[in-house]
């Protein structure tokens, strides 16, 4: 076999924790500080402001094609902010009808979902549940258990992220620690 018809990978990933390597990976840090307006009450912690909450992991897009395809790796740190425990930004995409895939590698939690017309539920996050978020669907997701969350995911590299909805009116429910296990409640209450 000619050298010049084999490629190396873009990246490789270590399926048991879920982590990329490569040079087309890039990461991104989101600490206590960023997500202060995600909390009911972001005053109830007594953990510094850079306490990193979750990393993302991702291969740089470089196609800029419609209909390419992203890959990426969340990994959630336990931890609670009051009685909410750590939990991701959350948005809807700016395509709406652009959905994803997740897919757990280790850890417990709750993959929090919303409709445009605020129907809200939660699906539980377990190693090797997967989890298709379809479009329209605002999502965000919540570590419930005591070690880090990890998760795989792919969409639609023109996707994008629409925050602003969220940052308005917040989801319609919250995922919080109850006599010491996780309750879905309303986020008016």
């Amino acid at each position: 076999m000619s050298a010049d018809l084999v490629r190396s990978a873009i990246a490789s990933i270590d399926w048991r924790t879920g982590s990329l390597a490569g040079d087309s990976v890039r990461e991104t840090v989101r600490t206590l500080a960023e997500l202060k307006d995600v909390f009911r009450d972001p005053t109830a912690t007594e953990l510094p402001p850079d306490t990193v909450v979750y990393r993302v992991q991702r291969l740089d897009d470089r196609s800029g094609d419609e209909g390419a395809l992203l890959w990426g790796t969340t990994v959630l740190e336990p931890g609670v902010v009051g009685d909410e425990y750590f939990m991701t930004h959350g948005h809807f995409h700016q395509k709406r009808e652009r959905g994803e895939f997740y897919a757990t590698v280790m850890g417990e939690g709750m993959l929090v979902l919303m409709d445009e017309q605020r129907n809200c539920w939660a699906e539980k996050m377990f190693p090797g549940s997967l989890h298709y978020v379809s479009g329209a669907t605002a999502h965000r997701v919540v570590n419930t258990g005591e070690i880090p969350l990890r998760f795989v995911a792919c969409w639609a590299s023109d996707a994008g992220h629409d925050y602003s909805a969220i940052a308005q009116q917040g989801f319609g429910i919250r995922v919080v620690r109850r006599a010491g296990v996780p309750a879905v409640v309303r986020s008016d209450l």
